[in-house]
């Protein structure tokens, strides 16, 4: 346990600076404890910062399967957006289990939910989802950042560059 314990802390620490280093200590905690919930998770989440959409999905999905309490919806939308599923990633969050989502988890949901309409040229369909509700210009916080450069991002492919700025 000690072992795991470790390699855990250290991928979380190496995350954001080294996401290969991170899966590497992800993947030897998954080897001593293969049936742990937060261990498929940690190894998913580094998966998924790697850019290996195929494994991220597949070890996101065991730890929700084995009870994970995470908001890894988004996380596992944004895997079939990776895999070449925008249909799938758009099916999620119309799930019962998305409109159960609120705050940060629901928007992270509504940004990816945008990302694959855009995917599949639906532009107009993006902008829809990252406007209900719209969005709240005194927010603040990264969630809210992300939100708004999404949003920014659907309006510039759609040629309102004005809107887009502002």
């Amino acid at each position: 346990a000690d072992t795991v314990a470790r390699h855990l802390v250290t991928a979380g620490n190496l995350l954001d600076e080294d996401p290969q280093a991170a899966l590497d200590h992800a993947k030897a905690a998954k080897t001593r404890a293969a049936r742990i919930a937060g261990v498929r998770e940690a190894v998913g989440i580094a998966a998924y910062h790697c850019g290996d959409w195929a494994q991220a999905l597949s070890e996101l999905r065991a730890a929700r399967r084995m009870g994970s309490r995470s908001p890894l919806l988004a996380l596992v939308a944004d895997c079939e957006r990776g895999v070449g599923r925008p249909e799938r990633a758009i099916e999620l969050a119309r799930s019962d289990e998305a409109k159960a989502l609120t705050g940060d988890a629901a928007d992270e949901l509504r940004i990816v939910a945008a990302g694959a309409r855009a995917d599949l040229g639906q532009l107009e369909q993006a902008l829809a989802v990252l406007s209900t509700p719209a969005p709240d210009p005194t927010r603040v916080g990264e969630i809210a950042a992300r939100l708004f450069y999404a949003y920014a991002d659907i309006l510039l492919a759609l040629d309102r560059k004005p809107e887009a700025v502002q």
